[in-house]
């Protein structure tokens, strides 16, 4: 089973931006982990005209994307490092906007996708796992049932606490058997691929109000 891999000599920053393991999320505190809710836009005062199906497609579009041998180079990466949000989460995490050129990138895909469609109001944007759970939790939109197009958060060792996550993905669906299909980012061999993984290892997941 692959994992989000964190990147050789990786700035200490970025392990509190990407990782969200549990004792990075008690090193940050609570003002750390949920200052994405603060700085964004609730989803309810943020309506978007954009389907499940289409962030879908957008996001299986990019199938096949790959990282670097320095696990950078991708086009998710490059974008979020220069967005205004980028700067934001230099700011609150201790760093650089340049750190994130090679960091891991799973949550950073995600907020690429939301970009990309119009949808990002409704799927958020950050590149630390944790603070982008939080922000969904604290808008009252995280729950435990897979829909499609919803944002899936993961820890391979079965951790429910939202300090334990350590990957992001979207759904596609629910399989029916105790696994989801699912699109994610840096997984693998450091690529945009679709995998199956059993509901065992999700923490939950962001429900985007989508339109119909």
């Amino acid at each position: 089973m692959a994992t989000t891999r964190l990147t050789p000599r990786m700035p200490k920053f970025l392990s509190h931006a990407v990782l969200g393991a549990g004792v990075i999320a008690s090193a940050l505190g609570t003002n750390a982990v949920t200052a994405h809710a603060d700085q964004a836009a609730k989803p309810e005062e943020a309506k978007v005209k954009v389907s499940a199906a289409q962030v879908l497609d957008t996001a299986r579009s990019q199938v096949g994307v790959k990282e670097n041998a320095q696990g950078g180079g991708t086009k998710f990466q490059q974008w979020y490092a220069s967005s205004t949000r980028g700067g934001e989460t230099a700011a609150r995490d201790g760093g650089a906007r340049a750190d994130y050129l090679n960091a891991a990138w799973c949550s950073m895909f995600v907020s690429w996708v939301g970009e990309h469609t119009g949808a990002r109001a409704q799927i958020g944007w950050d590149a630390y796992t944790v603070s982008h759970a939080q922000w969904f939790k604290d808008n009252g939109r995280f729950g435990s049932q897979a829909k499609p197009g919803s944002v899936v958060f993961f820890s391979w060792k079965g951790g429910k606490d939202l300090s334990d996550i350590q990957h992001v993905g979207f759904v596609v669906k629910d399989n029916g058997d105790g696994t989801i299909s699912t699109i994610e980012g840096n997984t693998g061999n450091g690529k945009v691929e679709e995998r199956k993984r059993p509901t065992s290892q999700v923490v939950g997941y962001g429900y985007p109000n989508y339109a119909a």
